[in-house]
């Protein structure tokens, strides 16, 4: 995979590494919501340079269904900010074949694979349903894993009553939000969105809840990543947790 996945990356002439901006400041914080002030302060974002973007590599496991049993799972990812850049891929076996899954949010435009052995069609999609879901989940990565990014003109905040706030972004003419529900220690505990959408059996794509809950936090050289979280539809017949990752730091590479 990570052949794959190098080859990809590389492929693409993505913008080359820049010089490490000016870090965050008081100044910079101090006109946003008091929510994300207190979310950012919590992920100790000021004093450190702004990310431009971040390269991850995690297990897990994922079903499509909840009458299906789980599959492990082992992923990687790269983010950016130019562009709002997203390259994942991911592998698991069904029926005792290798998939290999692809979701890339790239030049304003979504697409997701799945092929067996990395070569048969299983599954495929592009659309604007894809440039939408693709791009609130860019906005859900740079909040759990990467805050710096949303730091970014592209980006607006809405302050919410309690300990939560609004986040959007704008690429390519389209605008997507999400809230983001704090914990004691303004720490995201959960981000859900309604800019995201599920297939039915007949291939027609509809607007869904869907949510990220983090089930708890680790520290390495000065930031605070998840220790694992989930990915959860909530749908009219029921809440479907689909995916469960665990995040391990030292397997998040900022700016490479």
């Amino acid at each position: 995979m990570l052949k794959r996945f190098s080859k990809e990356i590389a492929a693409l002439n993505l913008p080359a590494a820049q010089a490490p901006s000016a870090p965050v400041t008081e100044a910079d914080l101090r006109p946003l919501p008091a929510q994300v002030q207190r979310a950012l302060r919590a992920r100790k974002v000021e004093g450190r340079p702004r990310d431009e973007g971040f390269r991850g590599h995690f297990r897990g496991r994922f079903r499509r269904s909840a009458a299906e049993g789980w599959h492990a799972v082992e992923a990687m990812q790269l983010n950016c900010r130019a562009g709002h850049t997203r390259i994942f891929h991911m592998r698991m076996r069904l029926f005792g074949l290798p998939v290999y899954i692809r979701d890339v949010y790239l030049r304003g435009r979504g697409e997701m694979s799945a092929r067996m052995f990395d070569l048969f069609p299983v599954a495929e999609g592009r659309g604007e349903p894809l440039d939408v879901g693709e791009l609130v989940t860019w906005l859900n990565d740079a909040v759990l894993l990467a805050p710096s990014l949303l730091l970014d003109p592209s980006v607006t905040f809405a302050p919410r009553t309690g300990d939560s706030f609004e986040v959007a972004v704008t690429d390519s003419g389209r605008t997507v939000r999400a809230v983001v529900e704090l914990d004691a220690d303004g720490l995201p505990r959960d981000f859900h969105t309604t800019d995201r959408f599920v297939q039915d059996a007949r291939g027609a794509w509809t607007r869904a809840r869907w949510s990220t809950p983090v089930l708890g936090w680790r520290e390495r050289e000065g930031r605070l990543l998840p220790s694992s979280g989930r990915a959860v539809w909530h749908l009219l017949e029921g809440d479907l947790c689909y995916a469960e990752f665990a995040f391990h730091p030292e397997d998040v590479v900022f700016n490479p």
